[in-house]
């Protein structure tokens, strides 16, 4: 099962931490990592726009995946939040383990 790590950005620190704990207690996955707020500049709707941002790395399955896209959605205050999913091609078998146990349902 492939491990994924799933990018997204938010307006503040208070939402992101909001997020962070829907995904992690939801099991959508493992561990989210927020990195300090920075100037992201984009084009929307036509303009040039610039905003300060938190981008949040998210550690997550490809299996848990769907779920993990629909609650960030759910949750995301943008019309068109940004989801990235990249995928981790190698790392410590006993991290990516954990992930995997992380984000299994306990349903």
């Amino acid at each position: 099962m492939a491990i994924l790590i799933v990018f997204t950005t938010l307006p503040d620190s208070s939402s992101a931490v909001k997020l962070a704990l829907a995904l992690v207690s939801g099991r959508h996955a493992a561990c989210v990592h927020m990195l300090a707020a920075g100037e992201s500049i984009y084009r929307w709707e036509g303009k040039i726009e610039r905003a300060t941002e938190v981008t949040m790395l998210i550690k997550t399955t490809q299996t848990a995946y769907p779920a993990l896209e629909f609650a960030i959605r759910e949750n995301h205050p943008y019309d068109l939040p940004e989801i990235v999913a990249v995928p981790a091609v190698a790392g410590l078998k006993a991290y990516l383990d954990w992930v995997h146990v992380e984000t299994k349902s306990t349903a």
